[in-house]
């Protein structure tokens, strides 16, 4: 099965490690051992979680030498709170609507 971007996006983010990634990197780029060494994991696991996060297009890397260092891709995050904001623009539509309609309802005599 072939996987949109953004739901790539969040099956990544739906990892508590990996949101913890994300949140470190917001403060700016680090290697894996930095990302690696809050949350108590070993190496090749933090590896593993970071591949992840850079096939969805969460975080970009750059190796220099034998040291990975991770960066967030800031279009993604972008891409996500678009999103989120369409949704949020549509509920508010939706609500909007209802409200319209009880007030016509409560506006109407009683029969």
């Amino acid at each position: 099965m072939q996987l949109q971007p953004l739901d790539r996006m969040f099956l990544a983010l739906a990892d508590p490690n990996r949101r913890g990634m994300v949140e470190q990197l917001s403060d700016g780029p680090a290697t894996v051992k930095q990302l690696a060494a809050p949350a108590g994991m070993r190496l090749p696991s933090a590896v593993k979680h970071l591949k992840v996060l850079e096939e969805s297009g969460i975080v970009i890397s750059n190796k220099v030498g034998r040291t990975r260092t991770y960066t967030i891709q800031a279009n993604a995050l972008r891409t996500i709170g678009d999103w989120a904001r369409k949704r949020e623009a549509a509920w508010n539509a939706a609500f909007d609507r209802l409200a319209a309609a009880m007030q016509i309802l409560e506006e109407e005599p009683e029969q």
